[in-house]
Protein backbone atom coordinates (compact mmCIF):
# COMPACT_ATOMS: atom_id res chain seq x y z
CA UNK A 1 0.00 0.00 0.00
CA UNK A 2 2.54 2.13 1.03
CA UNK A 3 4.48 1.75 -2.17
CA UNK A 4 1.55 2.45 -4.38
CA UNK A 5 1.51 6.08 -2.52
CA UNK A 6 5.09 6.72 -2.86
CA UNK A 7 5.14 5.96 -6.35
CA UNK A 8 1.83 8.41 -6.23
CA UNK A 9 3.98 11.28 -4.76
CA UNK A 10 6.66 11.18 -7.24
CA UNK A 11 4.92 10.50 -10.74
CA UNK A 12 1.61 13.14 -9.64
CA UNK A 13 4.53 15.81 -9.42
CA UNK A 14 6.55 15.05 -12.33
CA UNK A 15 2.95 14.43 -14.54
CA UNK A 16 1.54 17.80 -13.06
CA UNK A 17 4.53 20.22 -13.58
CA UNK A 18 5.32 18.73 -16.99
CA UNK A 19 1.46 19.16 -18.23
CA UNK A 20 1.40 22.87 -16.62
CA UNK A 21 4.16 23.48 -19.46
CA UNK A 22 1.48 22.95 -21.90
CA UNK A 23 -1.23 25.17 -21.00
CA UNK A 24 0.56 28.19 -21.08
CA UNK A 25 -1.17 30.41 -24.11
CA UNK A 26 -1.74 34.01 -24.88
CA UNK A 27 -5.34 35.56 -25.20
CA UNK A 28 -6.71 36.98 -28.63
CA UNK A 29 -7.04 40.71 -26.98
CA UNK A 30 -8.02 41.73 -30.44
CA UNK A 31 -11.03 39.92 -30.24
CA UNK A 32 -11.44 40.62 -25.84
CA UNK A 33 -11.60 44.12 -26.96
CA UNK A 34 -13.54 43.71 -29.68
CA UNK A 35 -16.39 41.79 -27.61
CA UNK A 36 -16.08 44.31 -24.89
CA UNK A 37 -17.19 47.05 -27.30
CA UNK A 38 -19.94 45.34 -28.72
CA UNK A 39 -21.09 44.62 -24.81
CA UNK A 40 -20.54 48.47 -24.20
CA UNK A 41 -23.18 49.03 -27.00
CA UNK A 42 -26.05 47.70 -24.57
CA UNK A 43 -25.58 50.30 -21.68
CA UNK A 44 -27.24 53.21 -21.36
CA UNK A 45 -25.55 56.91 -21.83
CA UNK A 46 -25.31 59.42 -19.55
CA UNK A 47 -25.81 63.45 -21.08
CA UNK A 48 -24.21 65.88 -19.10
CA UNK A 49 -21.47 65.49 -16.62
CA UNK A 50 -21.93 63.35 -13.30
CA UNK A 51 -20.42 65.53 -10.79
CA UNK A 52 -19.33 64.07 -7.48
CA UNK A 53 -21.69 66.42 -5.56
CA UNK A 54 -24.96 64.86 -7.37
CA UNK A 55 -24.01 61.01 -6.45
CA UNK A 56 -25.72 58.76 -4.17
CA UNK A 57 -23.03 57.34 -2.46
CA UNK A 58 -18.92 56.33 -3.07
CA UNK A 59 -20.26 52.96 -4.36
CA UNK A 60 -23.43 51.38 -5.58
CA UNK A 61 -23.63 47.45 -5.27
CA UNK A 62 -26.16 45.62 -7.43
CA UNK A 63 -27.70 43.10 -5.21
CA UNK A 64 -28.09 42.33 -1.53
CA UNK A 65 -27.43 38.32 -1.84
CA UNK A 66 -24.36 36.76 -0.02
CA UNK A 67 -21.63 38.84 -1.85
CA UNK A 68 -23.73 42.17 -1.50
CA UNK A 69 -24.52 41.94 1.78
CA UNK A 70 -21.64 41.12 2.94
CA UNK A 71 -19.46 43.64 0.80
CA UNK A 72 -22.06 46.60 1.96
CA UNK A 73 -20.83 46.07 5.42
CA UNK A 74 -17.14 45.24 4.86
CA UNK A 75 -17.29 49.08 2.86
CA UNK A 76 -19.38 50.77 5.36
CA UNK A 77 -17.49 50.24 8.48
CA UNK A 78 -14.29 51.83 6.42
CA UNK A 79 -16.49 54.33 6.04
CA UNK A 80 -17.74 54.55 2.31
CA UNK A 81 -21.47 55.90 1.40
CA UNK A 82 -22.81 52.34 0.33
CA UNK A 83 -25.92 52.53 -1.86
CA UNK A 84 -27.58 48.86 -2.42
CA UNK A 85 -29.97 48.48 -4.93
CA UNK A 86 -31.88 45.28 -4.32
CA UNK A 87 -34.41 43.62 -6.40
CA UNK A 88 -36.22 42.02 -3.64
CA UNK A 89 -35.80 42.40 -0.10
CA UNK A 90 -38.05 39.58 1.54
CA UNK A 91 -36.35 36.14 2.43
CA UNK A 92 -34.73 34.62 -0.44
CA UNK A 93 -35.84 30.31 -0.50
CA UNK A 94 -33.14 28.41 -2.03
CA UNK A 95 -31.62 25.08 -2.50
CA UNK A 96 -28.36 25.87 -3.04
CA UNK A 97 -26.01 28.54 -1.27
CA UNK A 98 -26.64 26.64 2.58
CA UNK A 99 -23.43 25.15 3.39
CA UNK A 100 -20.09 27.79 4.53
CA UNK A 101 -17.23 25.56 4.35
CA UNK A 102 -14.52 26.73 7.35
CA UNK A 103 -12.71 28.57 4.74
CA UNK A 104 -15.56 30.63 4.58
CA UNK A 105 -16.43 31.21 7.98
CA UNK A 106 -12.77 32.84 8.60
CA UNK A 107 -13.58 35.21 6.18
CA UNK A 108 -17.06 35.74 7.35
CA UNK A 109 -15.24 36.66 10.73
CA UNK A 110 -12.56 38.72 9.17
CA UNK A 111 -14.90 40.83 7.65
CA UNK A 112 -16.83 41.18 11.27
CA UNK A 113 -19.82 39.21 10.20
CA UNK A 114 -19.81 35.74 12.23
CA UNK A 115 -22.31 37.04 14.31
CA UNK A 116 -24.79 36.61 10.64
CA UNK A 117 -24.94 32.96 11.35
CA UNK A 118 -25.85 32.77 15.34
CA UNK A 119 -29.82 32.20 15.80
CA UNK A 120 -30.49 31.11 12.62
CA UNK A 121 -30.48 27.46 14.02
CA UNK A 122 -27.34 27.08 11.87
CA UNK A 123 -25.77 23.63 12.19
CA UNK A 124 -21.57 22.97 12.82
CA UNK A 125 -20.39 20.89 9.95
CA UNK A 126 -16.91 18.82 10.90
CA UNK A 127 -16.49 16.72 8.05
CA UNK A 128 -17.78 15.06 5.63
CA UNK A 129 -18.64 11.50 5.10
CA UNK A 130 -18.36 9.41 1.57
CA UNK A 131 -20.62 6.42 0.66
CA UNK A 132 -20.06 3.63 -2.44
CA UNK A 133 -21.30 0.53 -3.09
CA UNK A 134 -22.34 0.12 0.39
CA UNK A 135 -19.03 1.09 2.16
CA UNK A 136 -17.67 4.51 4.07
CA UNK A 137 -15.85 6.75 4.77
CA UNK A 138 -15.54 9.87 6.97
CA UNK A 139 -13.35 12.69 6.27
CA UNK A 140 -13.05 15.07 8.84
CA UNK A 141 -11.64 18.97 8.37
CA UNK A 142 -8.48 19.72 10.01
CA UNK A 143 -9.29 21.78 12.40
CA UNK A 144 -6.62 21.29 14.98
CA UNK A 145 -4.70 24.34 14.58
CA UNK A 146 -7.79 26.61 14.40
CA UNK A 147 -10.13 28.31 17.69
CA UNK A 148 -12.43 25.89 18.24
CA UNK A 149 -15.28 27.91 17.18
CA UNK A 150 -14.02 27.38 13.49
CA UNK A 151 -16.07 25.17 11.34
CA UNK A 152 -17.97 24.52 8.95
CA UNK A 153 -21.50 25.86 8.89
CA UNK A 154 -25.11 25.34 7.36
CA UNK A 155 -28.14 26.93 7.44
CA UNK A 156 -31.83 28.17 5.59
CA UNK A 157 -29.66 30.63 2.83
CA UNK A 158 -32.61 32.94 3.41
CA UNK A 159 -32.21 33.54 6.67
CA UNK A 160 -28.52 33.90 6.82
CA UNK A 161 -28.72 36.54 3.96
CA UNK A 162 -31.72 38.01 5.68
CA UNK A 163 -29.04 38.61 8.77
CA UNK A 164 -26.48 39.69 6.77
CA UNK A 165 -29.26 42.55 5.30
CA UNK A 166 -30.24 43.45 8.49
CA UNK A 167 -26.27 43.86 9.88
CA UNK A 168 -25.78 46.17 6.79
CA UNK A 169 -28.49 48.23 7.62
CA UNK A 170 -27.31 49.12 10.75
CA UNK A 171 -24.87 51.20 9.43
CA UNK A 172 -25.90 54.49 8.99
CA UNK A 173 -23.89 54.95 5.62
CA UNK A 174 -25.78 52.22 4.17
CA UNK A 175 -28.75 52.81 1.80
CA UNK A 176 -30.53 49.65 1.44
CA UNK A 177 -33.59 49.97 -1.15
CA UNK A 178 -36.02 47.96 -3.54
CA UNK A 179 -35.42 48.08 -6.68
CA UNK A 180 -35.01 46.25 -10.27
CA UNK A 181 -31.85 47.66 -11.96
CA UNK A 182 -32.11 47.61 -15.74
CA UNK A 183 -29.19 49.22 -17.06
CA UNK A 184 -25.43 50.60 -16.32
CA UNK A 185 -25.26 54.25 -17.25
CA UNK A 186 -22.11 54.93 -19.10
CA UNK A 187 -20.23 58.31 -20.80
CA UNK A 188 -17.53 58.13 -22.50
CA UNK A 189 -16.55 54.33 -21.44
CA UNK A 190 -16.79 54.72 -17.60
CA UNK A 191 -19.51 53.64 -16.07
CA UNK A 192 -21.27 56.62 -14.24
CA UNK A 193 -24.41 54.66 -12.47
CA UNK A 194 -27.36 52.65 -12.97
CA UNK A 195 -30.87 53.25 -14.09
CA UNK A 196 -33.35 51.35 -12.06
CA UNK A 197 -37.10 50.48 -11.37
CA UNK A 198 -37.79 51.49 -7.55
CA UNK A 199 -40.72 49.30 -5.94
CA UNK A 200 -43.51 51.55 -7.08
CA UNK A 201 -42.11 50.69 -10.68
CA UNK A 202 -40.58 54.22 -11.32
CA UNK A 203 -37.74 54.74 -13.19
CA UNK A 204 -34.71 56.81 -11.14
CA UNK A 205 -30.99 57.22 -11.40
CA UNK A 206 -28.25 56.62 -8.99
CA UNK A 207 -24.53 57.41 -9.85
CA UNK A 208 -21.68 56.76 -7.99
CA UNK A 209 -17.52 56.51 -8.91
CA UNK A 210 -17.49 53.06 -8.47
CA UNK A 211 -20.73 50.62 -8.89
CA UNK A 212 -19.95 47.41 -8.43
CA UNK A 213 -22.54 44.30 -9.81
CA UNK A 214 -23.21 41.36 -7.24
CA UNK A 215 -26.83 40.35 -8.78
CA UNK A 216 -26.28 36.56 -8.74
CA UNK A 217 -26.34 33.76 -11.20
CA UNK A 218 -29.25 35.06 -13.35
CA UNK A 219 -27.36 38.86 -13.72
CA UNK A 220 -28.35 40.50 -16.95
CA UNK A 221 -25.54 43.10 -16.27
CA UNK A 222 -22.70 41.05 -16.69
CA UNK A 223 -23.01 40.97 -20.61
CA UNK A 224 -21.27 44.84 -20.29
CA UNK A 225 -19.06 44.07 -18.02
CA UNK A 226 -17.35 40.08 -18.78
CA UNK A 227 -17.33 37.64 -21.30
CA UNK A 228 -19.52 35.00 -19.99
CA UNK A 229 -19.03 31.36 -20.47
CA UNK A 230 -21.73 29.67 -18.80
CA UNK A 231 -21.70 25.78 -18.79
CA UNK A 232 -24.81 23.83 -17.28
CA UNK A 233 -23.36 20.51 -16.41
CA UNK A 234 -26.47 19.19 -14.36
CA UNK A 235 -29.27 20.10 -12.16
CA UNK A 236 -30.36 19.77 -8.64
CA UNK A 237 -33.38 18.31 -7.07
CA UNK A 238 -33.53 19.66 -4.07
CA UNK A 239 -35.73 18.11 -0.80
CA UNK A 240 -36.04 18.78 3.13
CA UNK A 241 -36.17 15.45 5.10
CA UNK A 242 -37.52 16.23 8.43
CA UNK A 243 -36.88 14.41 12.05
CA UNK A 244 -34.46 11.97 11.13
CA UNK A 245 -31.30 11.32 12.08
CA UNK A 246 -27.61 11.60 9.13
CA UNK A 247 -25.74 8.72 9.86
CA UNK A 248 -22.83 10.60 10.85
CA UNK A 249 -23.91 13.76 12.48
CA UNK A 250 -22.68 16.84 11.98
CA UNK A 251 -21.47 15.70 8.74
CA UNK A 252 -21.79 16.28 5.15
CA UNK A 253 -22.95 13.09 3.44
CA UNK A 254 -21.81 12.27 -0.25
CA UNK A 255 -23.06 9.32 -2.10
CA UNK A 256 -21.35 7.99 -5.11
CA UNK A 257 -24.31 7.39 -6.66
CA UNK A 258 -25.52 6.18 -10.53
CA UNK A 259 -25.36 8.48 -12.77
CA UNK A 260 -24.16 11.25 -10.46
CA UNK A 261 -23.94 12.07 -6.76
CA UNK A 262 -26.23 12.55 -4.22
CA UNK A 263 -25.50 15.13 -0.91
CA UNK A 264 -27.38 14.95 2.50
CA UNK A 265 -26.48 17.91 5.16
CA UNK A 266 -28.25 19.38 7.97
CA UNK A 267 -29.57 22.61 7.77
CA UNK A 268 -31.69 23.25 11.02
CA UNK A 269 -31.93 21.06 13.77
CA UNK A 270 -34.68 19.24 12.50
CA UNK A 271 -34.30 19.41 8.90
CA UNK A 272 -31.52 17.72 6.45
CA UNK A 273 -31.09 19.02 3.14
CA UNK A 274 -31.32 16.11 0.14
CA UNK A 275 -29.70 17.18 -2.96
CA UNK A 276 -29.88 14.52 -6.24
CA UNK A 277 -28.01 15.87 -9.09
CA UNK A 278 -29.29 14.96 -12.36
CA UNK A 279 -26.89 15.36 -15.30
CA UNK A 280 -28.03 17.78 -18.62
CA UNK A 281 -29.99 20.54 -18.71
CA UNK A 282 -33.29 18.71 -18.46
CA UNK A 283 -35.07 17.17 -15.57
CA UNK A 284 -37.97 14.57 -15.30
CA UNK A 285 -41.24 16.48 -14.90
CA UNK A 286 -42.40 17.14 -11.58
CA UNK A 287 -46.17 17.92 -12.54
CA UNK A 288 -46.65 14.66 -14.32
CA UNK A 289 -44.89 12.30 -11.26
CA UNK A 290 -42.04 12.07 -13.65
CA UNK A 291 -39.40 13.38 -10.88
CA UNK A 292 -41.61 11.02 -8.42
CA UNK A 293 -41.14 7.60 -9.66
CA UNK A 294 -37.54 8.93 -10.68
CA UNK A 295 -36.71 9.55 -7.23
CA UNK A 296 -38.45 6.50 -5.59
CA UNK A 297 -37.39 4.25 -8.05
CA UNK A 298 -33.56 5.61 -9.03
CA UNK A 299 -32.13 7.18 -6.78
CA UNK A 300 -33.85 5.94 -2.98
CA UNK A 301 -32.18 2.32 -3.64
CA UNK A 302 -29.10 4.09 -3.66
CA UNK A 303 -29.37 6.10 0.16
CA UNK A 304 -28.35 4.84 3.38
CA UNK A 305 -30.57 3.01 5.16
CA UNK A 306 -31.35 5.23 7.58
CA UNK A 307 -32.19 8.07 5.49
CA UNK A 308 -35.01 5.84 3.11
CA UNK A 309 -38.03 6.31 4.98
CA UNK A 310 -37.18 9.71 5.64
CA UNK A 311 -36.90 10.20 1.76
CA UNK A 312 -39.84 8.81 0.46
CA UNK A 313 -41.67 10.50 2.74
CA UNK A 314 -40.47 13.95 1.71
CA UNK A 315 -40.61 12.95 -2.01
CA UNK A 316 -44.44 11.99 -0.86
CA UNK A 317 -44.87 15.48 0.87
CA UNK A 318 -44.26 16.99 -2.59
CA UNK A 319 -42.23 20.32 -2.41
CA UNK A 320 -39.91 19.25 -4.90
CA UNK A 321 -37.19 22.19 -6.47
CA UNK A 322 -34.99 21.78 -9.04
CA UNK A 323 -32.25 24.53 -10.01
CA UNK A 324 -29.61 24.29 -13.16
CA UNK A 325 -26.08 24.12 -11.94
CA UNK A 326 -24.03 26.69 -13.38
CA UNK A 327 -20.34 27.17 -13.57
CA UNK A 328 -18.45 30.50 -15.63
CA UNK A 329 -15.12 30.97 -15.31
CA UNK A 330 -13.90 34.94 -14.42
CA UNK A 331 -13.08 36.74 -17.59
CA UNK A 332 -13.79 40.18 -17.35
CA UNK A 333 -13.50 43.47 -19.22
CA UNK A 334 -11.84 46.19 -16.86
CA UNK A 335 -14.14 48.66 -17.07
CA UNK A 336 -13.61 52.28 -15.12
CA UNK A 337 -16.44 52.59 -12.64
CA UNK A 338 -17.28 49.23 -12.83
CA UNK A 339 -16.51 45.66 -11.30
CA UNK A 340 -18.35 42.36 -10.57
CA UNK A 341 -18.37 40.08 -8.04
CA UNK A 342 -20.07 37.27 -6.59
CA UNK A 343 -21.92 34.64 -8.78
CA UNK A 344 -22.50 37.59 -11.18
CA UNK A 345 -18.41 36.96 -12.23
CA UNK A 346 -17.38 33.41 -11.50
CA UNK A 347 -19.56 30.63 -10.81
CA UNK A 348 -18.56 26.80 -10.12
CA UNK A 349 -20.18 23.23 -9.15
CA UNK A 350 -21.91 23.73 -6.12
CA UNK A 351 -20.95 20.21 -5.33
CA UNK A 352 -18.44 20.65 -3.15
CA UNK A 353 -20.11 24.30 -1.56
CA UNK A 354 -17.26 26.30 -2.46
CA UNK A 355 -19.74 29.64 -3.95
CA UNK A 356 -20.03 31.87 -0.61
CA UNK A 357 -16.01 30.75 0.53
CA UNK A 358 -14.76 32.65 -2.95
CA UNK A 359 -17.18 35.15 -2.59
CA UNK A 360 -16.40 36.08 1.17
CA UNK A 361 -12.58 35.36 -0.20
CA UNK A 362 -12.82 38.05 -2.77
CA UNK A 363 -14.65 40.55 -0.19
CA UNK A 364 -11.54 40.56 1.82
CA UNK A 365 -9.12 41.40 -0.99
CA UNK A 366 -11.23 44.20 -2.60
CA UNK A 367 -11.09 45.71 0.80
CA UNK A 368 -8.09 45.83 1.37
CA UNK A 369 -7.03 46.92 -1.89
CA UNK A 370 -9.49 50.27 -1.43
CA UNK A 371 -8.52 50.51 1.83
CA UNK A 372 -5.64 53.28 1.14
CA UNK A 373 -8.17 55.01 -1.47
CA UNK A 374 -9.62 58.13 0.43
CA UNK A 375 -10.73 59.52 -3.58
CA UNK A 376 -12.70 57.87 -5.76
CA UNK A 377 -13.67 59.46 -8.49
CA UNK A 378 -10.31 59.03 -10.85
CA UNK A 379 -12.38 56.42 -12.67
CA UNK A 380 -9.16 55.30 -15.25
CA UNK A 381 -7.03 55.77 -12.21
CA UNK A 382 -8.67 53.06 -10.39
CA UNK A 383 -10.26 51.01 -13.14
CA UNK A 384 -6.23 50.21 -13.56
CA UNK A 385 -5.40 49.75 -10.29
CA UNK A 386 -8.50 47.46 -9.57
CA UNK A 387 -6.92 44.73 -12.40
CA UNK A 388 -5.14 43.78 -9.13
CA UNK A 389 -8.02 42.14 -7.46
CA UNK A 390 -8.57 39.49 -10.86
CA UNK A 391 -5.38 38.80 -10.11
CA UNK A 392 -4.88 38.28 -6.48
CA UNK A 393 -8.37 36.37 -6.04
CA UNK A 394 -6.69 34.06 -8.51
CA UNK A 395 -5.04 31.31 -6.53
CA UNK A 396 -7.86 31.04 -3.94
CA UNK A 397 -11.00 31.05 -6.21
CA UNK A 398 -9.33 29.42 -9.12
CA UNK A 399 -8.21 26.35 -6.77
CA UNK A 400 -11.65 26.45 -4.99
CA UNK A 401 -13.42 26.36 -9.14
CA UNK A 402 -11.09 23.73 -10.63
CA UNK A 403 -11.65 21.57 -7.56
CA UNK A 404 -15.09 21.91 -7.85
CA UNK A 405 -15.67 21.04 -11.48
CA UNK A 406 -12.67 18.30 -11.28
CA UNK A 407 -14.53 16.30 -8.33
CA UNK A 408 -17.74 16.65 -10.23
CA UNK A 409 -16.43 14.67 -13.10
CA UNK A 410 -14.72 12.12 -11.23
CA UNK A 411 -17.61 11.36 -8.64
CA UNK A 412 -20.08 10.49 -12.05
CA UNK A 413 -20.54 7.34 -12.77
CA UNK A 414 -19.45 6.32 -16.35
CA UNK A 415 -19.43 2.92 -18.35
CA UNK A 416 -16.12 3.73 -19.29
CA UNK A 417 -13.84 1.22 -17.13
CA UNK A 418 -10.90 3.68 -16.67
CA UNK A 419 -13.30 6.37 -15.32
CA UNK A 420 -15.02 3.92 -12.89
CA UNK A 421 -11.70 3.01 -12.29
CA UNK A 422 -10.46 6.52 -10.63
CA UNK A 423 -13.41 6.84 -9.41
CA UNK A 424 -13.04 3.65 -7.19
CA UNK A 425 -9.44 5.02 -6.50
CA UNK A 426 -10.38 8.75 -5.26
CA UNK A 427 -13.08 6.85 -2.53
CA UNK A 428 -9.64 4.59 -1.48
CA UNK A 429 -7.04 7.03 -1.58
CA UNK A 430 -8.97 9.41 0.68
CA UNK A 431 -10.00 6.31 2.95
CA UNK A 432 -6.36 5.97 3.61
CA UNK A 433 -6.43 8.76 5.97
CA UNK A 434 -3.69 11.27 6.94
CA UNK A 435 -2.40 13.18 4.99
CA UNK A 436 -3.82 11.34 1.80
CA UNK A 437 -7.52 12.85 3.21
CA UNK A 438 -5.76 15.69 5.25
CA UNK A 439 -4.54 17.50 2.09
CA UNK A 440 -7.97 16.84 -0.06
CA UNK A 441 -10.36 18.33 1.99
CA UNK A 442 -7.96 20.97 2.88
CA UNK A 443 -8.76 22.09 -0.48
CA UNK A 444 -12.03 21.59 0.17
CA UNK A 445 -12.76 23.29 2.82
CA UNK A 446 -10.73 26.08 2.02
CA UNK A 447 -8.97 26.06 4.19
CA UNK A 448 -5.65 25.54 2.64
CA UNK A 449 -6.48 26.07 -1.10
CA UNK A 450 -3.44 26.23 -2.93
CA UNK A 451 -3.16 25.48 -6.59
CA UNK A 452 -0.11 23.17 -6.43
CA UNK A 453 -1.70 21.23 -3.91
CA UNK A 454 -4.41 20.49 -5.97
CA UNK A 455 -2.51 19.16 -9.23
CA UNK A 456 -0.18 16.77 -6.99
CA UNK A 457 -3.35 15.40 -4.88
CA UNK A 458 -5.43 15.00 -8.21
CA UNK A 459 -2.42 13.48 -9.69
CA UNK A 460 -2.06 10.97 -6.79
CA UNK A 461 -5.09 9.87 -6.65
CA UNK A 462 -4.84 8.97 -10.91
CA UNK A 463 -1.11 7.63 -9.77
CA UNK A 464 -2.72 5.60 -6.83
CA UNK A 465 -5.50 3.99 -9.23
CA UNK A 466 -3.09 2.70 -11.68
CA UNK A 467 -0.94 1.18 -8.95
CA UNK A 468 -3.93 -0.90 -8.31
CA UNK A 469 -4.12 -1.91 -11.61
CA UNK A 470 -0.42 -3.00 -12.06
CA UNK A 471 0.03 -4.55 -8.58
CA UNK A 472 0.83 -7.67 -8.07
CA UNK A 473 0.50 -8.43 -11.84
CA UNK A 474 0.19 -6.05 -14.28
CA UNK A 475 -1.54 -7.44 -17.90
CA UNK A 476 -1.52 -5.60 -21.34
CA UNK A 477 -5.17 -4.90 -20.51
CA UNK A 478 -4.61 -3.33 -17.05
CA UNK A 479 -1.86 -1.46 -18.46
CA UNK A 480 -3.79 0.02 -21.10
CA UNK A 481 -6.35 1.11 -18.94
CA UNK A 482 -3.87 2.42 -16.79
CA UNK A 483 -2.72 4.51 -19.61
CA UNK A 484 -6.43 5.93 -20.33
CA UNK A 485 -7.03 6.43 -16.67
CA UNK A 486 -3.61 9.26 -16.56
CA UNK A 487 -4.98 10.49 -19.80
CA UNK A 488 -8.81 10.84 -18.63
CA UNK A 489 -7.57 12.50 -15.65
CA UNK A 490 -5.49 14.72 -17.69
CA UNK A 491 -8.17 15.47 -19.87
CA UNK A 492 -11.02 16.66 -16.64
CA UNK A 493 -8.36 18.90 -14.94
CA UNK A 494 -6.68 20.85 -17.87
CA UNK A 495 -9.12 21.99 -19.61
CA UNK A 496 -10.35 24.03 -16.29
CA UNK A 497 -7.11 25.00 -15.35
CA UNK A 498 -6.54 26.49 -18.71
CA UNK A 499 -10.14 27.99 -18.41
CA UNK A 500 -9.14 29.57 -15.07
CA UNK A 501 -6.08 31.17 -16.27
CA UNK A 502 -2.63 29.19 -15.58
CA UNK A 503 -0.10 32.45 -14.90
CA UNK A 504 -2.52 34.15 -12.63
CA UNK A 505 -3.52 30.59 -11.11
CA UNK A 506 0.22 29.27 -10.21
CA UNK A 507 2.29 32.38 -11.35
CA UNK A 508 0.76 35.63 -10.20
CA UNK A 509 3.57 37.22 -9.48
CA UNK A 510 4.63 37.12 -12.72
CA UNK A 511 1.83 39.42 -13.87
CA UNK A 512 2.31 43.42 -13.61
CA UNK A 513 -0.92 43.82 -12.06
CA UNK A 514 0.10 41.70 -8.72
CA UNK A 515 2.23 45.27 -8.01
CA UNK A 516 -0.05 47.96 -8.90
CA UNK A 517 -0.22 50.81 -6.34
CA UNK A 518 -3.05 52.94 -5.09
CA UNK A 519 -3.27 55.73 -7.57
CA UNK A 520 -2.19 59.35 -5.86
CA UNK A 521 -4.40 61.76 -5.38
CA UNK A 522 -3.69 65.26 -6.72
Amino acid sequence: MMDQCALGWILASVVGAAALYFLFGKKNCGASNERRRESLKNIATTNGECKPSNSDGDIIIVGAGVAGSALAYTLAKDGRRVHVIERDLTEPDRIVGELLQPGGYLKLTELGLEDCVDDIDAQRVYGYALFKDGKDTRLSYPLEKFHSDVSGRSFHNGRFIQRMRQKAATLPNVRLVQGTVTSLLEKNGTIKGVQYKNKSGQETTAYAPLTIVCDGCFSNLRRTLCNPKVDVPSCFVGLVLENCDLPYANHGHVILADPSPILFYPISSTEIRCLVDVPGQKVPSISNGEMANYLKNVVAPQIPPQLYDSFIAAIDKGNIRTMPNRSMPADPYPTPGALLMGDAFNMRHPLTGGGMTVALSDIVVLRDLLKPLRDLNDAPSLCKYLEAFYTLRKPVASTINTLAGALYKVFCASPDQARKEMRQACFDYLSLGGIFSNGPVSLLSGLNPRPLSLVFHFFAVAVYGVGRLLIPFPSPKRVWIGVRLISGASAIIFPIIKAEGVRQMFFPKTIAAYYRSPPVVR
